[in-house]
């Protein structure tokens, strides 16, 4: 089934204003839930819905809490998001990086206590939007073994980064340090679908596609093996530290998965730039990847982001697609 966006937004904003959240705040939240579908990140967008709901009825989510600035220094803040809304926190934050970058050519907001920001690439392609370079991180509750272990010990930590193009058509990297997100692994199960590459291990030991298999041993694969396994780990240090926040070794000491840390960073790339010197960078290095001779017949090379901007165009025009399982779990709301 597909749904047009205007009328999920409806919906959404519907379900969360009768779970106590704000006209204006309900308005916004959705429209991420949503954006984050439209692009085709269906994941985090509304499969994810659902559990978010619970999280506010579990109070894990502090549905009226506004992040408040705990420190500042030139173009350096920390906040602290006092267990309000993810998404909404998220996107203050990069909006508040993005006025730091205007005043010092980069800005910085380091966020603890914060939830879960859903699809992390929305806040990269927020501060393309604005012109801006956009860089920023979170770390999450243990949800992936150090390369060599077994049990959970560090985070999938998403980490993205965006390139601004004067037409819009944005560079943007979204990465999860597992090869594939939870959500990803989720969405092939629910589709009874495996994964397209080996994602994780299963129960006993042995790289799988199975999404069930993976699910059911809890060992996701870190993307690149031991060097996502690295990567994790300075990404979660490094939000840790600048935010004064939790670790994901301290969230793992949580009954679930919140209060966490997170970093946004904007660079006003216009300083010694114009904007076309810009477009041309990017777009020769553009034509040159897509010159590449295609590995199969029919095949295609995509630049980052440039999937979500084809899919965006197609669900505006069709609608979104829903599961009919998730839809009814959203009635259900």
């Amino acid at each position: 089934m597909r749904i047009k966006y205007n009328d999920l937004v409806l919906k959404l904003q519907a379900i969360l204003v009768n779970h106590g959240v704000s006209e204006v705040d309900a308005n916004n939240a959705a429209k991420i839930f949503a954006k984050n579908s439209l692009d085709g990140i269906y994941s985090h967008g509304v499969n994810r819905f659902p559990r978010f709901v619970s999280y506010i009825d579990k109070e894990y989510v502090k549905k009226d809490k506004k992040p408040t600035v705990e420190f500042g220094f030139n173009g350096f803040e920390r906040w602290n998001g006092n267990l309000g809304i993810g998404v909404l926190n998220a996107s203050k934050a990069m909006d508040r990086a993005c006025e730091l970058a205007d005043k010092y050519g980069i800005g910085i907001v380091a966020l603890n206590n914060t939830n879960h920001w859903m699809r992390g690439g929305a806040y990269g392609w927020q501060a393309a939007n604005l012109g801006k370079i956009g860089i920023c991180f979170t770390n999450t509750m243990p949800n992936m073994p150090a390369w060599g272990g077994v049990e959970p010990k560090i985070g999938n930590n998403p980490f993205i980064i965006a390139i601004p193009k004067s037409n819009k058509e944005h560079v943007v990297l979204d990465m999860a340090m597992s090869q594939f997100a939870y959500g990803k692994i989720e969405e092939a199960r629910m589709k009874g679908q495996d994964l397209p590459v080996d994602g994780g291990f299963d129960t006993k030991g042995n790289l799988t596609k199975n999404p069930e298999e993976i699910e059911k041993s809890g060992r996701v694969l870190p993307t690149g093996y031991w060097k996502g396994s690295g990567l994790s780990i300075v990404l979660d240090l490094v939000a840790a530290v600048l935010s004064n926040g939790r670790s994901v070794t301290d969230v793992g000491k949580l009954e679930d998965e919140y209060g966490i840390s997170q970093v946004f960073i904007a660079i006003e790339p216009n300083l010694n730039n114009t904007k076309e010197q810009i477009d041309k960078i990017i777009d020769n290095v553009i034509k040159d990847i897509k010159a590449s001779t295609p590995t199969t017949k029919d095949g295609k090379i995509f630049y980052p982001g440039e999937i979500e901007l084809k899919t965006r165009k197609e669900n505006l025009e069709l609608g979104i697609p829903v599961l009919e399982e998730v839809w009814k779990k959203i009635e259900s709301l």
